[in-house]
């Protein structure tokens, strides 16, 4: 199943992609009208920490609303939003998780040993097509990361690998917005990577059981049509299992918690010389089973 966040008269709603991805089932409304109740929280944390109340609930209401094609509303009478609008904390990222990508950003000893982590700030995140801010007061040198995301779904310390999955809710897309200029003035990660606005996510949270393998999905970034990024998951240095493991080993990993694994070669900044993103500039990010997360670059 393929969750989203959308704004329907004004008013936030948890709803169900159908799948011809060209309507949402709203699940509140869509209840209401099946037993009179409306069961689900219309915040996508709360929902997840339901755990299989939550997604065995939307799977008893979609597939009843089949019969009644009048509760689900045409996706262009709607707007996405990011499927979690604010994070309750800030959103793990794996840095240099593709060989290639560390070797773009400096040389083969940039290939990490060890699981690389930083953070972006909640207040990066927008939806899909969301203006990304320019930020041309702070910096010249503006760049994308296509990335898929993960969204953990249940409580969890010292997770072992082979159960790290277990503990999954979904998979959905992140753009890493990188300001690389601050990242190199500030020589840490987390000012260049925190500009608001800089975390696209989105379109959707694809259920854990639609992607019976996360560590094998084809991944392409294009910017304005032109194909940058072009890879599969199975190339991770660290795959998502002893990632979700090294996290958790002193660190309690929370419902709702996002994972961004890493980004494939092909950044902006990898090329000489260097192709930053400019005013309009168009990225789509896409990830096999997933969808596509688009965006514009505009002017604050």
């Amino acid at each position: 199943m393929k969750f989203a966040t959308a704004l329907l008269n004004a008013k936030q709603v948890i709803a169900v992609l159908n799948e011809e991805n060209n309507s949402i089932l709203p699940l509140n409304d869509a209840e209401e009208k099946k037993s009179g109740r409306r069961p689900f929280p219309d915040d996508m944390i709360q929902c997840i920490e339901m755990g299989s109340d939550f997604v065995e609930g939307a799977k008893e209401v979609a597939l009843w609303a089949k019969e009644n094609s009048d509760c689900f509303v045409k996706l262009e009478e709607v707007q996405l939003i990011a499927p979690i609008p604010k994070p309750a904390k800030n959103i793990f990222c794996v840095g240099k998780n593709y060989e290639e990508h560390a070797i773009e950003m400096g040389s083969k000893d940039d290939i990490p040993e060890h699981v690389m982590v930083f953070t972006k700030a909640p207040t990066t995140v927008i939806g899909p097509k969301e203006t990304i801010p320019l930020h041309s007061d702070v910096t010249e040198q503006l760049d994308y990361e296509g990335e898929l995301c993960v969204v953990i779904g249940k409580k969890g310390k010292a997770i072992p690998q082979d159960k790290a999955l277990e503990y999954v809710f979904g998979y959905t897309i992140l753009n890493d917005i990188t300001a690389r200029d601050l990242q190199a003035r500030h020589k840490q990660f987390f000012i260049g990577k925190s500009l608001d606005g800089s975390g696209p996510l989105g379109p959707v949270i694809v259920e854990k059981s639609a992607i019976p393998n996360p560590n094998n999905l084809d991944i392409s970034t294009k910017v304005n049509g032109e194909v940058r990024q072009s890879s599969n998951t199975k190339h991770f240095i660290f795959p998502i299992e002893e990632v979700i493991s090294v996290l958790s080993a002193g660190m309690t990993l929370e419902p709702g918690d996002l994972i961004a694994t890493g980004t494939p070669a092909g950044v902006g900044k990898g090329f000489k010389p260097a192709r930053f993103l400019r005013d309009g500039d168009v990225i789509e990010i896409e990830v096999e089973g997933i969808g596509v997360l688009h965006n514009t670059v505009g002017k604050d």
